[in-house]
């Protein structure tokens, strides 16, 4: 007789966070004493706004904040969300379509078991964020790749949708900006995609926790703006973790149909009541409070952005295509792969991740945690000396 797993397979099939393993490994050889630059961690290095942390300061001393509150979210907060969605995805929702969570892992999380059931698929543009797969597989759904390399600037088509499609086919993932690319669609490209998930009757879930972060010129036109028809089978995800460099307070949120939204409630109710109050206080403040901050740290990141590609363009053997959007860039290695350096020669992204942090002392996230190898994902939502000496070390560890 076979022995029982100590744990269910669902559980056990689950990988760890590929870019918090990469991080927090980053960070133990640091507290070792060794000069790690970790690219690794989609974390801004700006601390939160005061305004916003005074506001949280005052929720910590009111007692009304000690006590559960609706489990879909503060109602103010929810107000505030659906103002927000109105002025940056164009789309008008009352607060009833909004529900508050626990950063925007778990609106990702619901979305994917809200709408999935066993066996359903869900196309899902490549490179990825590592969370994606795990998510749809928790919820008994099949991740489907559908993957665009450098030379498509990471952006998938509509042919290559179609290609993909089968009668299993029930959501479309659409992130734009990108984690891990920084990769935009623009506007046509994303009403292209919009139509074609129209026509067949597609759910989509879009994640735009990044929309407010781009540059040149750049909008991130949301899918539901482009196509209105698709507002009744689209969840949009978002959060402050990222424009509010807010990555520690854990709030996020999900808008769509009554009915999603219904059920996406009564699983949270379950699953985690409501988000911690003062984190919920704190984000209203940063939703209709001022926004100078936040335009100071996209100017910064947009300077690091600029660094950094010509950084890792100027390597042979590396091609970087520049972001739009987010704050990654995620250059093409396989330049590098099959070459010796320092007397090791890697033949993936893997090993090539290693070979640097070993022999650079330079942390960056492999391509196979996000979709296939030859590829690298670093960050550089970190301050500019450390970018800067980062990208030197990998330059003379890439000299010919």
């Amino acid at each position: 007789m076979t022995e029982p797993t100590r744990i269910s397979h669902r559980i056990a099939s689950i990988a760890e966070s590929a870019t918090l393993k990469v991080d927090s490994k980053a960070k133990a050889l640091q507290a070792q004493g060794r000069p790690v630059i970790s690219y690794a961690a989609g974390e801004p290095d700006f601390a939160t706004p005061a305004h916003i942390v005074e506001a949280a300061s005052r929720a910590v001393l009111d007692p009304k904040n000690y006590r559960y509150t609706p489990a879909a979210g503060l109602p103010e907060l929810r107000e505030a969300i659906a103002a927000k969605t109105l002025r940056d995805s164009g789309l008008t929702v009352s607060p009833a379509q909004v529900i508050v969570t626990n950063g925007g892992k778990q609106a990702v999380y619901q979305s994917f078991a809200t709408l999935l059931d066993p066996g359903d698929e869900v196309l899902v543009p490549t490179p990825y964020w590592t969370t994606y797969p795990e998510a749809i597989r928790l919820a008994g759904g099949v991740p489907v790749d559908v993957f665009a390399g450098s030379d498509q600037n990471y952006l998938v088509t509509v042919e290559q949708l179609e290609a993909a499609r089968t009668e299993r086919t029930k959501v479309l993932l659409f992130v734009s900006p990108s984690n891990p690319t920084g990769a935009v669609y623009s506007p046509e490209q994303t009403k292209a995609i919009g139509e074609w998930a129209d026509e067949h009757g597609l759910w989509v879930i879009s994640d735009e926790i990044y929309q407010n972060l781009t540059y040149d010129g750049v909008r991130a036109v949301s899918i539901v703006e482009a196509v209105p028809a698709l507002a009744d089978r689209t969840i949009l995800v978002n959060g402050v973790a990222k424009t509010y460099a807010m990555t520690g307070w854990r709030l996020g949120w999900m808008v769509g149909p009554a009915d999603a939204i219904k059920g996406a409630a009564n699983l949270q109710s379950h699953l985690s009541s409501n988000v911690s109050n003062v984190s919920q206080r704190a984000a209203i403040e940063a939703l209709t409070g001022p926004q100078d901050a936040v335009e100071e740290m996209r100017l910064a990141f947009d300077r690091r952005r600029k660094a950094i590609v010509a950084g890792l363009n100027a390597i042979d053997g590396i091609v970087c295509p520049t972001p739009e959007g987010a704050f990654y860039v995620y250059p093409d290695v396989t330049g590098l792969l099959g070459r010796s350096w320092g007397g090791v020669t890697p033949t993936t992204s893997l090993e090539l991740a290693d070979l640097i942090l070993d022999q650079a002392e330079v942390a960056a996230v492999p391509g196979e945690a996000f979709g296939p190898s030859g590829f690298l994902r670093l960050s550089y939502a970190l301050g500019d000396e450390a970018l800067a000496e980062g990208v030197a070390r990998l330059q003379k560890l890439f000299a010919v």
